[in-house]
């Protein structure tokens, strides 16, 4: 909804606070959201955590979390890998 501008103004930021907020609560589909903090759209970017929640999602059997978060591992470094990996959610 706020992703879009589906019935309100287009919002990032608060589409990934609800996304946030439903993959606390085990939603595969909500952990997808995380590519727009990976990218940096509307929020600041933020591998790290974008990578933390792609790997959860992928140790819960999203196929897509595992992908997003090879694809993510190649841009991040050594230390960024280890900072993901001490963060939860």
């Amino acid at each position: 909804m706020y992703q879009d501008g589906t019935g309100v103004p287009q919002d990032y930021k608060e589409a990934v606070k609800w996304y946030r907020l439903a993959a606390e609560q085990g939603m595969h589909s909500s952990k997808q959201s995380w590519l727009h903090v990976a990218n940096g759209h509307g929020v600041p970017q933020d591998n790290t955590m974008a990578h933390m929640w792609f790997n959860i999602g992928s140790a819960n059997g999203y196929e897509l979390g595992g992908s997003n978060r090879d694809i993510l591992s190649k841009k991040m470094t050594p230390a960024a890998h280890s900072k993901s990996s001490s963060y939860g959610p």
